[in-house]
């Protein structure tokens, strides 16, 4: 048996602890190899199933609690050092936060299959007040969902492999090469698709200094402002629920789905919380897409615009459904009133 082989059959358990323990921490490193590797090798009975099993979610469960308890102590504060440290910025925060909201405690069953998700999911369910036994038994579920749908794969590939000699046999001398090409393949493939995103961020991106200086050269000209959308999930209202002068608040997934409120005649601003605007930055490209074409993400979001110093107003909590939704200026007409009948 190779050595590096040897190695791992030998340390198993606690490689699997440690490896998904420092993944499911936040750090960048896909655990789907280990576990499909640790699956095959259990066909030898080498490695065996229910052990492998409970160190993969003592692994999930302890780091989990710990992001939890900081979620639901720390706030925003922690989704935000969260987003920095995945690959998958564009589906962090503001993905979880709607899952949450349309799907509630089931959405702990399958976070852990969406990259990005996994990690911000503990926090945010801290963030939202769901109690800690809730929390566990969710978790605890969608964890054991997880670890399976790659051990037991794993097992019938090594089940497999065992009927024939020469191909088992090659495989175990080559197992530690094709394990490292598999996690470098995953983490390849996380880094060009989250560079090819960032790059078309970087193209659409508005400073806050151009957009206050759009602002000032409207007011000073007499003419319409740029159309600025807030697109934060009502959790990350929270810290501060002012927006920027004249911004509308519109959900992420109602924007997609009422672009017609969107006005194709003047600037239209995206800014959410995120770090690199990535939710902003998506949605701009959609609406591209839909025609939109002058749609652009604010870069550093409300933060970038806050920390430069520039005015917030407080939103009308109180406007009438239809102000809240669309702007006096693109608002439909009311309806006449039908006449009363001649007596």
């Amino acid at each position: 048996m190779p050595i590096a082989l040897a190695f791992f059959v030998h340390y198993a358990y606690l490689i699997l602890f440690l490896w998904v323990l420092v993944e499911q921490i936040g750090i960048p490193i896909p655990s789907v190899p280990l576990l499909l590797t640790a699956g095959t090798l259990s066909a030898t009975h080498q490695i065996h199933h229910l052990p492998a099993l409970i160190a993969v979610l003592a692994a999930c469960m302890i780091s989990d609690s710990i992001w939890f308890l900081m979620g639901q102590r720390y706030g925003n504060s922690v989704l935000k050092l969260l987003c920095r440290l995945s690959f998958e910025a564009s589906t962090c925060v503001s993905k979880t936060e709607g899952y949450f909201t349309r799907r509630g405690h089931a959405t702990l069953l399958f976070s852990k299959f969406v990259p990005g998700l996994s990690t911000v999911a503990p926090p945010i369910a801290g963030q939202i007040g769901m109690s800690y036994t809730r929390f566990f038994l969710w978790d605890l579920a969608g964890s054991f969902i997880w670890a399976e749908a790659f051990l037991l794969p794993g097992r019938f590939f090594g089940d497999v492999a065992q009927k024939s000699a020469p191909f088992f046999h090659w495989l175990g001398r080559f197992a530690f090469i094709i394990f490292v090409l598999m996690v470098l393949g995953f983490m390849a493939y996380r880094f060009l698709k989250t560079r090819k995103f960032l790059q078309q961020v970087r193209e659409l991106r508005l400073e806050p200094r151009e957009l206050k200086a759009m602002i000032d050269q409207a007011a000073e000209q007499g003419n319409k402002p740029p159309f600025i959308v807030d697109l934060r999930h009502p959790l990350d209202y929270m810290p501060d629920p002012r927006v920027l002068p004249g911004a509308l608040r519109i959900g992420p997934n109602e924007i997609r789905q009422h672009s017609e409120i969107i006005p194709r005649d003047r600037d239209v601003v995206l800014y959410c919380t995120c770090p690199s605007e990535e939710t902003s930055a998506k949605l701009a490209l959609q609406l591209h897409k839909l025609g939109v074409y002058r749609v652009r993400p604010l870069r550093g979001g409300f933060d970038g615009w806050k920390e430069a110093g520039y005015p917030l107003e407080d939103y009308p909590v109180e406007a009438p459904p239809a102000s809240a939704v669309l702007p006096a200026d693109i608002a439909p007409a009311p309806q006449p009133k039908p006449a009363l009948p001649l007596l």
